[in-house]
C-alpha cells in the first residue's frame, strides 16, 4: 500500500483536511465548517478518480477521529461518506455528536 499524507487546513470557519498519495495524482478531501465552540461538522468528502481503491478517503476520515480526540472537539457527519463510516465503526463514537435518528443500530444479540 502507498504512503498516505494527511494535512489539515484551517481558514476561519472553514478548512478542509487533505490527502495525497505517494505515486499518484491528485488530491482527496474532506470540507469541514466549524459549528460552534467544540463541534465542527464533516461537510463533504471528495476523491479523484485517480485516488480510488487506495484507501485516502478512510484514511482521512481516521485522520478526522484521531484529530478530534486530540483536540477535543465533535464531529457532525453531514457527509454521507463519513457518515456511514461512523455507523460501520461505533468505537468512534467519542468523537462524534449525531441526532438519534442518525445512531447506528444496536447489535442484535
Amino acid at each position: 500500500m502507498s504512503e498516505i499524507t494527511i494535512r489539515r487546513e484551517d481558514r476561519g470557519r472553514k478548512g478542509r483536511y487533505t490527502a495525497t498519495v505517494a505515486g499518484r495524482e491528485g488530491e482527496a478531501y474532506i470540507a469541514f465548517t466549524h459549528r460552534e465552540e467544540g463541534v465542527i461538522s464533516a461537510d463533504h468528502t471528495i476523491a479523484p478518480d485517480s485516488l480510488r481503491g487506495t484507501g485516502a478517503a478512510f484514511a482521512l476520515v481516521e485522520h478526522l477521529v484521531a484529530d478530534a480526540r486530540a483536540r477535543g472537539f465533535r464531529v457532525v457527519p453531514f457527509c454521507p461518506y463519513v457518515r456511514a463510516q461512523y455507523r460501520k465503526h461505533p468505537e468512534w463514537a467519542d468523537a462524534f455528536t449525531v441526532p438519534p435518528e442518525w445512531e447506528p443500530e444496536p447489535a442484535s444479540a
